[in-house]
């Protein structure tokens, strides 16, 4: 099997040569080309991020983010179980569910998102991988303080055959839906072809309308391998999905707001852009990814943000993400549906888990050994 970015074993698995667009799936229109993504570049003389120790001595944490209303809140996810509330210096447990909480490798306590009205209603959002074998995001409501355990509604529970590609994030998007990820169910090479498969909710982009009573989970999108970290342009929507890859290929896609239709990334057909197996093709539009690079360069890509805040105006509408094994970070802008500007940041982040946004929209970066830097 091939690793998310908390647990890295590789596989092997055979990479075959580019083919042309298509498929069993039918004569869905293909998006995107297969043409070269953008390759990995170097800093030049324009300005670059800069790293700074912003907290230290977490237990694993793999998320860093903020609630509505709390200009100077942090919350940060350990992947055991607890989500820490940080104000200034001050620490306090916000959540604990490691009881409930598989923890290990792949599994934990992955997700967190808060309502877009959680300053009036206090309503947030987990996802972890359960005691018995399940992906499972619920519902919390909170005092302001603390995650008021009494109140949890079980949203989501999904059985994983195997332990590992759990996806496990959770955002809100644009349209005010809330959105995780499930991996393509684990192992490697998806061996039962879940990714493609309709009737399966693993390896998927999944929504749900909490607003309606009785809403029920849709397919946003299909054809992810262990989706690590998504997110939306908290200025345009655009949507940004890192995609851990076998053993050849890490990726990024992208789908603009504007774009209709269902979208189809692809696994395991394709490991990026290249082709991966020959297996039935689900429907939706082939979207291939706008930047990949190969495991001489690192082996988990862990998905990040599009830079929005103020501190560095030259580097606003920069998406920012990195390798967890390489510790590299990259960055790039998306230009006509294209990555443009690549650029490898001058420093690096051991074991990088995540990147998170403070509510100002300046950008930290969460090593999965304990420490977190603020991007400045």
């Amino acid at each position: 099997m091939r690793a998310s970015p908390l647990l890295l074993v590789l596989a092997t698995a055979l990479v075959l040569a580019l083919p042309a667009c298509g498929g069993s799936g039918g004569d869905d229109a293909v998006e995107e080309t297969a043409e070269a993504p953008a390759a990995v570049g170097q800093p030049g003389a324009a300005t670059t991020f800069k790293r700074t120790v912003f907290a230290r001595g977490f237990d694993s944490p793999v998320l860093l983010t903020h609630a509505p209303g709390e200009p100077n809140a942090r919350y940060v996810v350990e992947q055991p179980g607890r989500v820490i509330r940080m104000v200034g210096k001050r620490r306090t447990v916000f959540l604990d569910v490691r009881r409930d909480v598989t923890y290990g490798g792949e599994q934990g306590l992955l997700g967190l998102a808060f309502h877009p009205s959680y300053e009036k209603n206090r309503l947030l959002y987990v996802a972890y991988t359960s005691s018995d074998g399940r992906n499972v995001v619920e519902r919390f409501r909170s005092n302001g303080r603390v995650a008021l355990t009494s109140t949890r509604r079980k949203l989501l529970s999904v059985r994983n055959p195997y332990s590992n590609h759990n996806g496990g994030h959770v955002t809100f998007g644009p349209d005010g839906r809330l959105y995780t990820s499930i991996g393509d169910g684990g192992s490697g090479g998806d061996p039962e072809n879940r990714a493609q498969n309709m009737r399966s909710l693993h390896g998927k982009l999944l929504a749900l309308n909490v607003a309606k009573a009785g809403a029920k989970w849709q397919i946003a999108a299909l054809g992810l391998r262990n989706p690590w970290r998504f997110s939306f342009d908290r200025e345009t929507g655009d949507l940004y999905i890192a995609d851990v890859g076998q053993n050849a290929l890490e990726e990024v896609n992208f789908r603009p707001r504007r774009a209709s239709g269902l979208a189809n990334y692809g696994w395991s057909l394709y490991e990026g852009s290249r082709q991966f197996k020959s297996t039935p093709r689900g429907p939706g539009k082939l979207v291939f990814p706008i930047f990949e690079y190969d495991h001489g360069r690192g082996c988990s890509v862990t998905g990040g943000h599009v830079y929005r805040g103020s501190a560095r105006p030259a580097e606003r509408g920069r998406y920012v993400f990195g390798d967890y094994c390489s510790g590299t970070i990259w960055s790039f802008r998306v230009v006509g549906g294209k990555a443009t500007q690549v650029r490898t940041e001058p420093f690096r982040v051991d074991s990088v888990s995540s990147f998170g946004e403070d509510a100002a929209g300046e950008l930290y970066a969460v090593g999965h050994g304990g420490t977190i830097y603020r991007l400045t």
